[in-house]
């Protein structure tokens, strides 16, 4: 085993990185920093035609975005095809631990159908493995396709030391001979993985669950080709609230989609180190320097994550107040740029300061945004509760129409002149302060919830306030009408 701690994370490049996926790239990640050790991209690559460029790039945009940059690579495997090679014609060479298998797919599918019937694990019935050098040279001469199938032994068991999962003990008979280069010649995942995992010197393997039943075949090939055996981790699965597998049912399941969902990315990484590990009982928040300090695979639970996205809301609420005003900011401002606006076209110490009044206010960036709306264009949506509640009461008219006129005739448009205006209005109508405000509020911005009313009346600015007051009047008219 390699002295330093080398970890890889490896994704095949079929479609975006899965929440799952991330949460295996930052333990690799966070383990590597922990130690000092390197945190190596190998992309998984092989599967030709499910392969895309496009999902490779959103796969690295998600990784850089998280903060995860690795050390060495990224490795293809589609680059890397002799090593397999050599591996495969090693195995092949004594006839000891490969031989080649003729049977055609139709042949392995009414395997497939016998041990189904029987309620049987299928296992392959070996019909190739004693063919002669002869009748293979026979066949592949005749043009017959064939793969290559490792020979498992057919007693005895395959045993390991999971990390986090403990003695793992697989009966060699349930494993069966499986294949490791298919017709097309091109490798399988198993074979890759082992050759890659021991030229690349990694020294532990930590990935999904999932990937537990791939073990016991890995770990023969090792032994099989020579290899020193890395260290494996396998991660517990990520549930939804409902116990079932985390799915886009429950909310967005990859990076990227939070990143459009608003998320920040140190909301996410500290999220995403509590699905499974855990400091203590108590302790939820950690900066991303905490995280490498006090991690630990030993902290991590065999146990099935839940995936609680009301949890991750909650948390990046308080990272958009905890950030510096000056992060947030810009991340806003590029968010907005995202969803189409062009913000360079805004005073950047106006855009600033609407931006700063919605902090406090939104859990998320998307939120933000929806709450800016009203700033930034001239086309109120309205709230049709908040219309109901309070412009269309009997005397919201006569309220607008004052406010109205009051604010037009001020030479002074800013807080302390308003605040006059507007307190002394409501005492000339016998009105409390709120029933003047609610009204006003709603005309401005279509909801009955926003920053204060004097930042909302001196960020619009006194025309856009007497042009919005306008068509509330106008709205109220065509409501009421009989």
């Amino acid at each position: 085993m390699p002295s330093e701690v080398r970890v890889r994370f490896a994704p095949s490049p079929t479609g975006a990185l899965h929440v799952g996926g991330a949460r295996t790239a930052l333990f690799n990640w966070l383990f590597a920093r922990k130690d000092h050790g390197k945190f190596l991209l190998r992309i998984e690559d092989t599967d030709v035609k499910r392969s895309t460029k496009a999902a490779l790039e959103q796969i690295l945009e998600s990784l850089q975005w998280l903060g995860l940059q690795w050390d060495e690579g990224p490795f293809f495997q589609s680059e890397r095809k002799a090593h397999y090679e050599e591996a495969i014609g090693q195995l092949l060479h004594t006839g000891s631990n490969a031989y080649k298998c003729f049977c055609t797919p139709e042949r392995l599918d009414e395997l497939r159908a016998r041990a189904k019937a029987t309620s049987a694990p299928f296992t392959y019935d070996r019909k190739c493995a004693t063919l002669s050098d002869a009748e293979v040279r026979r066949r592949e001469a005749q043009g017959e396709r064939c793969t290559v199938r490792f020979r498992v032994p057919l007693s005895g068991e395959t045993i390991f030391d999971d990390v986090i999962f403990g003695p793992v003990r697989v009966e060699n008979e349930l494993i069966g001979d499986f294949v490791i280069a298919r017709s097309d010649g091109l490798p399988t995942y198993n074979l890759c993985a082992v050759v890659d995992d021991y030229l690349m010197n990694i020294s532990h393997v930590i990935r999904g669950e999932d990937h537990l039943s791939n073990t016991s075949k890995q770990i023969l090939l090792y032994h099989a080709l020579g290899y020193p055996v890395a260290k494996f981790v396998h991660l517990p699965l990520i549930l939804g609230p409902d116990k079932a597998p985390f799915s886009k049912r429950h909310g967005a399941t990859d990076v990227l989609q939070l990143r459009e969902e608003g998320f920040l990315p140190e909301a996410v990484v500290n999220f995403l180190a509590l699905l499974g590990w855990a400091y203590n009982g108590a302790a939820e928040i950690f900066s991303l320097d905490e995280l490498i300090n006090k991690f630990s695979l030993g902290a991590v639970s065999k146990a099935a994550a839940v995936f609680d996205a009301t949890k991750l809301l909650w948390m990046n609420g308080l990272y958009m107040r905890s950030l510096p005003q000056k992060v947030v900011i810009d991340r806003a401002k590029a968010f907005l740029a995202s969803v189409g606006h062009d913000v360079s076209q805004y005073d950047s110490k106006w855009l600033d300061g609407i931006i700063t009044l919605e902090i406090e206010r939104s859990k998320t960036l998307k939120e933000m945004a929806a709450h800016l709306e009203f700033f930034l264009s001239d086309q109120i949506r309205y709230d049709e509760t908040a219309v109901a509640k309070f412009l269309l009461r009997e005397e919201s008219r006569e309220i607008i129409g004052h406010v109205r006129n009051r604010l037009a005739s001020l030479e002074q448009f800013d807080t302390k002149t308003l605040e006059h205006a507007l307190r002394s209005l409501a005492e000339e109508l016998n009105l409390k302060f709120g029933q003047v405000v609610h009204p006003t509020r709603v005309a401005l911005t279509g909801s009955s919830a926003s920053p204060g009313i004097f930042d909302v009346i001196t960020n619009l600015g006194q025309s856009r306030v007497i042009a919005r007051l306008d068509s509330a009047l106008e709205l109220i008219r065509q409501r009421r009408q009989p």
